[in-house]
């Protein structure tokens, strides 16, 4: 994370940040202008080492899931996106793609972070009775999250951020709590939802990824009515995540006929090895 000696002159910091946002560009793979600070390779060095602790603790309170069942459902569709993924980015070839199936049935939630690290609760299937094609929109929504850096991109706008702290203490004199700040800054910026354009790419590129990969492109309407209907009995973690604006659904619902060219005979692509963290 961002650190600078105690005595470090203002206007150094100054001056780095400076640098920092004036370097800091990149573009998505839809065009987009991304704000980067962090390389790609970083944050998946970062997120390696928070999924694996993350797969401590589930260990620890014996929250993996096992059952043959669940396991082979959610390779076979993951396995699918993921052999789009490959051949549409082939730098994702090198990634350690895995799952790790959380025996959650109060927590409806998925993730992926950068480098094909995922995590599937199982609240997911219960509270949504989630048909295989909705299951392939949530996973191919989540890969594309990864696949578009935008984990790098929340990394570094908590960068810039924590950044800006230092400067503001360096600037007061105060700069050992401008960086204590910054650090709890940093740390809560990574949890916060992506950006609404971060969003809507995720949207476009999963549902090609799942059209693609041989699933229903429709099916990422009934998900989306089926998350609303949940929300209204009470909020659901993926939406925390993930806001769901009321133009949504009516937004995917038109990208449906460009969709259905994509892969008109709904061709079922190869599996690829996915690890089932168990």
């Amino acid at each position: 994370m961002f650190t600078s000696p105690v005595k470090a002159s203002p206007y150094r910091l100054i001056l780095i940040v400076l640098i920092s946002v004036l370097t800091g560009c990149a573009t998505s793979p839809t065009g987009r202008t991304q704000f980067i600070l962090i390389s790609p390779d970083a944050a998946i060095l970062e997120s390696e080492a928070a999924y694996l602790d993350t797969l401590r603790q589930l260990d620890e309170e014996d929250k993996l899931v096992s059952d043959p069942l669940t396991v082979a459902r959610v390779a076979r569709i993951t396995g699918r996106l993921v052999s789009i993924a490959v051949t549409d980015f082939p730098e994702s070839g090198d990634w350690k793609w895995s799952v790790a199936i959380v025996d959650d049935t109060e927590t409806v939630n998925a993730w992926c972070m950068a480098g094909g690290r995922m995590a599937v609760y199982t609240g997911l299937f219960d509270q949504l009775e989630l048909t295989d094609d909705e299951f392939a929109q949530i996973m191919g929504h989540e890969i594309s999250h990864a696949l578009a850096n935008h984990t790098a991109e929340q990394m570094s706008r908590a960068m810039a951020t924590a950044a800006g702290v230092a400067v503001i203490g360096a600037a007061s004199d105060n700069s050992g709590a401008a960086m204590a700040g910054a650090s709890v800054i940093a740390n809560v910026a990574l949890t916060l939802p992506n950006s609404r354009d971060a969003e809507n790419e995720a949207d476009v590129m999963g549902m090609v990824l799942a059209t693609k990969a041989g699933y229903d492109p429709e099916a990422a309407v009934t998900l989306w009515q089926k998350m609303g209907d949940l929300n209204d009995d009470r909020p659901a973690e993926f939406l925390s995540t993930h806001p769901a604006p009321e133009n949504r659904q009516a937004a995917l619902n038109t990208m449906i006929p460009r969709m259905l060219q994509v892969n008109p005979d709904r061709t079922k692509a190869a599996i690829h090895p996915v690890t089932i963290v168990q």
